[in-house]
């Protein structure tokens, strides 16, 4: 066991560096990709766990940004964000209506019980703003196709509503840009605008904005790649000419030898085959880290890739260094970031990046970096 006095060492749990110069970096290319049109910056839980209000800070020239819940657009206005906000999943009471109105708050409508609640709503302290969701083929959220030129224009002719509602709708499998839906998604869109040219619209989501679907429209909406992470399968944000945002990271705390035969972490899992020494670092489900990360999992420690061995703990994993182990008690230890980007530990793990960054817990301290 290495046995270096813990008081000569600088270590911490986890912690994770966040790149402002890498957000805006992220920012550009996609206004390059988007050309004319608009940008709405989505930011939905926590900014897929960046950290919601720095964040939207850091993005001070992007058209809007977009939330999903109330909640989350009132920390932004508190905040002194004062750039449009969208939020998603619109009202979910009706007596949050005149708060959205009076904090310029743009919710998305997509039933017709949210409609009929706007439209019934009395004294409304100022218009509002207001975006009309179609469903085209996703079949989760929005009005039917159907029914989308009355709804559009019982909005636009209310005086509870300013300006003309922005249409959108959203791809199913836009991660999949030659899969058929989204060339009927597309016809169907294309059908519901020309009933009503003067709409603004929106579709195009990161993987569509990269796949170049929906093209022609007035804003996209890129959320994940903002934060250099590639929307699509067996592809990373490098691919894509995007930096990652986030590195995750902890300290080395422990470094023992464990010879052939012995056994790592809760239930035995992982048995050395040979003797080999092991690293424990500082961080676990408690931290968002994937409980169910199987061995072999990589890990980046002093420019090389370690696996992960055992059962991911509350507040621990363990990391097999080698025979020839060459870490220190203290060392960093990177679950993801540049150098090791999270589509990769993601593809290991059997789930999305998106899933591992928006579960980065509270308890992790976010370190801004280029502010």
């Amino acid at each position: 066991m290495i046995d270096t006095p813990a008081s000569s060492l600088t270590m911490r749990p986890a912690w994770a560096d966040i790149d402002l110069n890498a957000l805006r970096h992220n920012l550009q290319v996609l206004r390059e990709r988007a050309g004319s049109r608009r940008v709405l910056a989505i930011l939905k839980a926590n900014a897929y766990g960046h950290g919601l209000t720095r964040i939207a800070q850091a993005l001070g020239d992007v058209d809007a940004i977009g939330v999903a819940r109330v909640d989350e657009a009132l920390e932004l206005r508190k905040a002194g964000i004062t750039r449009p906000i969208v939020l998603l999943e619109g009202f979910f009471d009706a007596k949050q209506i005149p708060v959205l109105a009076v904090s310029h708050i743009q919710p998305v409508l997509h039933t017709k019980h949210q409609v009929g609640q706007l439209l019934r709503t009395p004294d409304l302290p100022e218009p509002m703003r207001v975006w009309l969701k179609v469903d085209t083929g996703m079949h989760r959220l929005g009005l039917n196709a159907e029914d989308a030129e009355r709804i559009y224009h019982a909005l636009d002719q209310s005086p509870l509503v300013t300006g003309h509602p922005v249409l959108m709708s959203h791809f199913a499998c836009a991660d999949e840009p030659d899969h058929e839906l989204n060339g009927r998604q597309i016809a169907l869109f294309e059908d519901i605008k020309q009933a009503l040219p003067y709409a603004t619209t929106s579709f195009a989501n990161s993987a569509a904005l990269f796949a170049d679907l929906a093209a022609d429209d007035d804003w996209v909406r890129p959320g994940v790649a903002l934060y250099g992470i590639s929307p699509f399968p067996q592809q990373t944000g490098t691919d894509l000419n995007l930096q990652a945002v986030m590195k995750l990271q902890a300290s080395i705390i422990s470094i023992r030898k464990i010879r052939a035969g012995e056994s790592v972490g809760y239930g035995a899992s992982w048995t050395a085959s040979n003797d080999t020494w092991i690293g424990i670092v500082a961080i676990g489900y408690g931290d968002g880290y994937p409980r169910h990360a199987p061995h072999g999992t990589p890990v980046w420690i002093n420019g090389q890739e370690y696996p992960l061995v055992g059962r991911v703990a509350m507040d621990m994993i363990t990391v097999e260094l080698g025979p020839n182990m060459s870490a220190q008690l203290g060392d960093t230890a990177q679950l993801w970031g540049p150098d090791l980007p999270v589509e990769k530990v993601a593809e290991k793990v059997g789930t999305i990046p998106y899933e591992l960054l928006c579960n980065v817990a509270r308890r992790v301290n976010l370190d801004y970096l280029n502010e």
